[in-house]
């Protein structure tokens, strides 16, 4: 049935009956979806009905490697995280790397689809087909990185690979993530799901490998492949020494480096203390995933004041925004001290710092006084008090109760006006560019299925100046809809199903991603597929994706931005005066959606674009 990339085997756990069960993958799914990303959309359509408590037993949570994880494919070790986001409401996805990815498939296993309420704490071993329920007694409460060493030394096997939850994720904070190592499955509050299943961490050994099915199509494929990354002219130049921070200097010099609840944008451009220069002087080494010549992950140690000595990987472009540019905090130190807290305690470092300079404006406003946060004086730039807010979060300790579900859920219960400052679409907080600067990157903002996600459609057309599938005007919104459309088609097949890495694909394969895909899905799992087939394959998870959330309740109005990017023109920088107007929306949007084969009134899929799809069932379910 499958000669290679797949295994065919689907691991399903269910915690409430604490038994576990193999089941076939059937090949029509991996036609149509690949793996990845594609796989836990599909499994979740069909197994999580309308209306389901996010944070009840009958969600679902869905770790689905790619049929590339675990080959020499360079940057494959990866794996999507899918389940109904209760950030959102709409559908939660996050992808992680590292090394558990792999492990996974050694395992042998395309996907695990966890189910179910475990009765107390627990955490589950598997290794190769045999799986274990464990009591989490002694681990619950614990830290991620501490959870993860004790894991180990009861399994008495340093090398097993472990994913777990944090305090946050714990006490079902709405912004909590899932941690892989140092890696994080972040955003969309999918920490708080494993919470919600009493389930504290899954560790996983395999004693297998991932077949091949030509050999010699493989290395051609995977050659052509290294090829380019050579041929980059950033890859291992800039990218792989410098990671994702060499951003900081660039969207400083755009003038979209968000700041300061985005109030701040193109006037407080910290670049000297925050940028690649600053970064560097506390670089002390480098993180690889499994089989990734890059290595883009940087280790930083802090060196200065109450954070010397503290060690991370990272922090990476988004996370130096937030808990940088976005809270005002222009200690280097601090970002990286609050980027290992943050992963030890199991929070998302996007959502927890765009949530603390939401309330660091509120303060500054007097909407929250010193009564409200027990005293800490939480102005923009006070590293100290973002500190202390950042584990109250985790723990739900006094304001920390308040902001520990995100902007959206604290905005509610604030009120008075708050709900003005609340950066977030559908629920997920706004990622760092600021795209009044950058409209197609803005309009994915406005219409990716998980919210406000810069990992669904990433515009690098837009950042880097690439010109590919064309030429485009950042600051222009002509033709937007349709390069979004592209850039969310594209990235979804060849990252998030297949899986690689987005920053891979990026910088060296920009032009030639579905060929790459297609060639390399050939070579691996003889399956054939065209490169306009891969990006298909792309479109059919989006629309899928967009049904979800149409019968969870999101409409048209869903897909549009915090107040304070429609009225409020950036005042200084290289984006200066640039605003997205609510008619700029509609014309992009309305472009988006005929692109999309949808009802452009109501940005519903048509019948026939769904049939197009082969996704007819999604087309009854709607009625259409």
């Amino acid at each position: 049935m499958y000669s290679g990339g797949y295994t065919g085997k689907i691991l399903r756990v269910n915690l409430t009956s604490k038994t576990a069960q193999e089941e076939k993958l059937p090949l029509a799914v991996a036609k149509d979806f690949i793996g990845g990303a594609g796989l836990g959309m599909k499994y979740l359509f069909d197994e999580v009905k309308p209306g389901t408590d996010a944070l009840g037993p009958d969600n679902k949570l869905i770790f689905a490697p790619g049929p590339f994880t675990g080959t020499s494919i360079p940057c494959a070790s990866r794996m999507a995280v899918v389940g109904k986001s209760p950030l959102t409401g709409a559908v939660g996805n996050a992808l992680t790397g590292g090394y558990f990815p792999a492990e996974l498939k050694f395992a042998g296993w395309d996907a695990v689809i966890v189910e179910g309420k475990a009765e107390k704490p627990t955490w589950v071993s598997i290794k190769d087909s045999s799986v274990r329920f464990h009591d989490a007694g002694s681990l619950w409460g614990t830290m991620t990185f501490d959870c993860q060493q004790m894991i180990k030394d009861n399994l008495n096997d340093q090398n097993t690979r472990i994913i777990c939850i944090g305090p946050a994720g714990e006490r079902l904070s709405k912004i909590a993530c899932i941690i892989n190592e140092r890696r994080a499955a972040g955003r969309k509050g999918l920490g708080a799901v494993m919470g919600s299943k009493n389930l504290k961490a899954i560790a996983v050994r395999g004693t297998g490998k991932v077949a091949i099915t030509s050999e010699e199509k493989y290395r051609a494929a995977r050659s052509e492949m290294l090829k380019a990354f050579k041929e980059s002219p950033v890859l291992y130049s800039a990218f792989s020494p410098a990671g994702t921070p060499m951003v900081v200097d660039l969207t400083g010099a755009l003038g979209i480096l968000s700041a300061k609840n985005w109030s701040a944008t193109g006037e407080f451009v910290p670049v000297d203390q925050l940028g690649l220069d600053a970064q560097n002087t506390r670089k002390i080494g480098k993180e690889h995933c499994y089989d990734c010549p890059v290595g883009c992950s940087q280790m930083k140690l802090a060196k200065t004041g109450p954070y010397a000595g503290i060690l991370t990987e990272g922090p990476e472009f988004e996370t130096i925004y937030s808990f940088g540019t976005q809270t005002g905090v222009v200690n280097l130190d601090a970002v990286i001290a609050a980027d290992r807290l943050a992963d030890e305690l199991g929070l998302d470092s996007m959502s927890a710092g765009v949530t603390i300079g939401f309330a660091m404006e509120l303060f500054e406003r007097g909407i929250l006084t010193p009564a409200d946060t027990g005293g800490i004086d939480l102005k923009f730039g006070n590293d100290q008090a973002m500190m202390m807010v950042l584990r109250m979060m985790a723990f739900r300790e006094g304001i920390g109760d308040l902001l520990a579900d995100g902007t959206r859920v604290a905005a509610m219960k604030i009120g008075k006006g708050s709900e003005k400052y609340a950066m977030h679409i559908k629920g997920l907080e706004l990622p760092a560019y600021d795209v009044r600067g950058a409209k197609a990157h803005g309009l994915n903002y406005a219409t990716a299925y998980t919210g406000a996600d810069h990992n669904r459609g990433y515009a690098f057309q837009e950042i880097f100046g690439i010109p590919v599938p064309w030429e485009v005007d950042r600051l222009s919104i002509e033709g937007k809809g349709k390069l979004t459309k592209w850039n969310q088609d594209v990235r979804a097949a060849t990252c998030d199903c297949a899986t690689m890495c987005a920053f891979m694909l990026d910088t060296a394969l920009p032009a030639t991603s579905t060929q790459n895909t297609s060639a390399l899905l050939e070579a691996v799992t003889g399956l054939i597929f065209t490169p306009d087939e891969i990006q298909k394959v792309g479109e059919r998870l989006n629309n899928l994706a967009k049904v979800f959330n149409i019968r969870e309740g999101f409409t048209r109005t869903d897909d549009t931005f915090p107040e304070r990017l429609m009225t409020e023109p950036l005042k200084d920088g290289a984006s200066k005066g640039q605003v997205i107007t609510k008619d700029d929306l509609k014309k992009m949007l309305d472009e988006y959606y005929t692109e999309r084969g949808w009802d452009t009134q109501t940005g519903v899929p048509t019948r026939a674009k769904l049939e197009e799809l082969g996704l007819s069932t999604a087309a009854d379910l709607l009625g259409v």
